[in-house]
């Protein structure tokens, strides 16, 4: 990183405090505030202490604690942790009247030019611009939890949002090593709704009594899950076949006629002879000559994932 930020993360619970600690790691200068200046010093405590924390388990580089400390401080107030700021992070409790609120404040005691950003996992980010001044520096970043160890974060624009605060958001999350991917301005935004999605479908097998719910965790890690880390959803029906897709549609509508109906472009892609990467197109459009080189990758991943498995054991859940 080439460019340090000043940042302000307002909220220093479990999501803010990961955050501000990545940033801090990151080399930017951070200041975290809480509804009192107690509290924030509380939580800086227990920051500092979670990093040495990760350090010795071999989570965080041996230098964490030496880079996290001078560059992480806890604010007296809001106010005085947005002042100077050049990028704030929301991260207060998920109720819209604390967050309007909150943004108020922010965006009444920070400079006009400094971005805003809400760590909202489901209010609308236009609804939550009605509470900034100049919303047009005002979107979404949503970090997941564990903020330290999660690589992904949506960026969520609402209509009026400004280019410049969606790149330098961007820039900001770089920076920490994570990735981003723009996310228009809708209910669940996409991690929540594909989350929520597999939830619900996972809770109507358990309660039809097809197989119990650690049967389906299993399922879930052992098949499908297991391709995730690697492969997103089209890229795994791009690779399977989008005929076999379709196919396999058809016979879930034999139950589930609506439930199940086949996707548009799912049947646009099959009618126009575009099948995945057997065709040289599909989703991805993924040109069929890379196919090989593509599966061995995907072979090699998962043996390599199966062997990360194996050392770590299963999860102590039972």
């Amino acid at each position: 990183m080439t460019t340090t930020l000043d940042i302000a993360v307002v909220g220093s619970g479990y999501m803010g405090g990961g955050i501000a600690q990545v940033l801090a790691l990151a080399g930017h200068t951070v200041r975290i505030a809480d509804v009192s200046a107690e509290i924030a010093q509380q939580n800086l405590q227990r920051l500092l202490g979670e990093t040495a924390q990760f350090v010795a388990d071999g989570l965080f580089p041996a230098d964490a604690v030496e880079r996290v400390r001078p560059n992480i401080t806890a604010a007296e107030s809001i106010e005085a942790a947005v002042t100077d700021a050049d990028f704030i992070e929301e991260a207060v409790p998920e109720k819209i009247a604390i967050k309007h609120a909150t943004l108020a404040r922010i965006s009444a005691a920070a400079r006009p030019d400094a971005v805003i950003g809400s760590n909202t996992s489901t209010i609308l980010i236009e609804a939550l611009a009605e509470a900034v001044t100049g919303p047009e520096r005002f979107l979404g970043v949503h970090f997941s939890n564990p903020a330290p160890f999660i690589p992904g974060v949506e960026l969520i624009p609402h209509p009026t949002t400004g280019d410049a605060a969606v790149v330098l958001a961007e820039t900001v999350v770089a920076s920490t090593g994570k990735q981003t991917a723009r996310v228009k301005d809708a209910t669940g935004f996409v991690l929540n709704r594909l989350q929520y999605a597999l939830f619900e479908e996972a809770s109507k097998i358990a309660d039809e009594g097809i197989a119990s719910p650690d049967d389906i965790d299993t399922i879930v890690r052992t098949t499908f899950g297991f391709r995730l880390p690697f492969f997103g959803p089209f890229a795994i029906a791009d690779m399977a076949g989008l005929d076999v897709y379709a196919f396999c549609f058809e016979s879930l509508q034999t139950r589930w006629p609506e439930r199940f109906a086949t996707p548009p472009t799912l049947q646009a892609h099959v009618d126009a002879g575009e099948l995945g990467t057997k065709s040289g197109a599909g989703y991805l459009d993924v040109p069929a000559d890379r196919t090989p080189e593509l599966v061995a990758y995907r072979n090699r991943a998962y043996v390599a994932m199966q062997k990360l498995l194996d050392e770590l054991g299963p999860a102590p859940i039972h």
